[in-house]
């Protein structure tokens, strides 16, 4: 006797036309042998992409990658998600450090070369590393001490003749008991004035909120400078024919290091401060010279260049912030 391959009931709703009914008896391969029942059960989509799941459920959507046993988000998932996405604490950061701190320029190659899900992306490193050093530069006390020290302080005779800021190609203040506002937007100038007008009082208490704010800026301002760091790198080389993406990685890396180098200086040990003093122009020209790669020589003169472009464009900057941080 001929035996007859029966289609399963999931699949027979599936087929357009067919006619088995649904309590037909247990399908058979042959005549004498059954095969296991097939669970005559709904098929479960995806809550976010609405793909088909089949049975077994998978752990995970095959479509879009979202886990299939949903549940109420719990205060841990929160910590491992403020962790590994934002403050980017997951084990690749250790790895990542380590090339960072120690190894100049080498985590640049090894993300060029396409070494990239070993260590923390370069825009998320940056941002972590930075926002840390600013958020601990902030709540150190070393901002209140400033603050407390009145380096700046003004008495009615200052109010004459006072400079805020004279660099950068901007200059404003007073001179002779008359206001001058030079490189600024005309509506900076005017807030700048109502400022200068004040009495001596309001005038330091006015000053003695600059630092708090120019670090709050700063921050918002060197993000601003990285793409133009880029772009002085292309110029410099040129003849490496490198896109200017693959140069704002260098950027990125780099200032990272300049930002830790930054919070070692929250510590009072004299030893940080000596050493930050050497390694940071050391470690800038190390790592120039393993990314770009050249004869020594011409790797100082570039980085020389360099440094005189980006050492104006941050004076500027800085002269911008300054003055926005006693106006805001």
């Amino acid at each position: 006797m001929r035996g007859r391959l029966q289609v399963p009931g999931v699949l027979r709703r599936l087929v357009p036309g067919s006619l088995a009914p649904q309590s037909q008896r247990l399908p058979t391969v042959g005549a004498d042998t059954p095969v296991a029942p097939v669970l005559d059960e709904p098929l479960e989509a995806c809550r976010n992409c609405g793909h088909l799941l089949g049975l077994p459920r998978p752990n995970f959507c095959s479509a879009c990658g979202q886990e299939t046993a949903l549940h109420p988000p719990t205060v841990m998932e929160f910590i491992h998600q403020f962790g590994g996405n934002y403050v980017a604490m997951e084990g690749a950061l250790w790895r990542t450090l380590l090339l960072l701190l120690f190894l100049p320029g080498r985590l640049t190659r090894e993300y060029l070369r396409g070494r990239k899900r070993r260590y923390v992306l370069p825009l998320r490193l940056y941002l972590t590393i930075s926002v840390v050093t600013l958020l601990s530069l902030q709540w150190s006390g070393v901002l209140h001490a400033i603050r407390d020290e009145e380096i700046v302080k003004v008495d009615q005779e200052d109010t004459k003749d006072f400079t805020l800021v004279g660099a950068g190609g901007i200059k404003a203040g007073m001179e002779n008991g008359k206001f001058i506002c030079e490189g600024l937007p005309a509506s900076w100038c005017e807030r700048l004035k109502e400022r200068f007008t004040m009495d001596p009082t309001s005038m330091n208490r006015e000053l003695k909120r600059v630092p708090e704010r120019f670090v709050s800026h700063w921050g918002q301002a060197m993000f601003g400078l990285l793409p133009l760091y880029a772009f002085f790198l292309k110029l410099v080389y040129l003849n490496r024919r490198m896109r200017w993406s693959e140069h704002l990685v260098f950027a990125l890396h780099l200032h990272s290091f300049w930002f830790v180098m930054l919070g070692l200086q929250l510590f009072s040990v004299p030893f940080f401060k000596t050493a930050v003093l050497f390694a940071v122009p050391i470690y800038s020209l190390i790592a120039i010279q393993v990314v770009y790669g050249g004869r020594w020589w011409a790797t100082a003169l570039r980085a020389m260049t360099l440094c005189m472009l980006y050492g104006m464009t941050l004076v500027f900057a800085m002269a911008i912030v300054a003055v926005w941080a006693f106006i805001a």
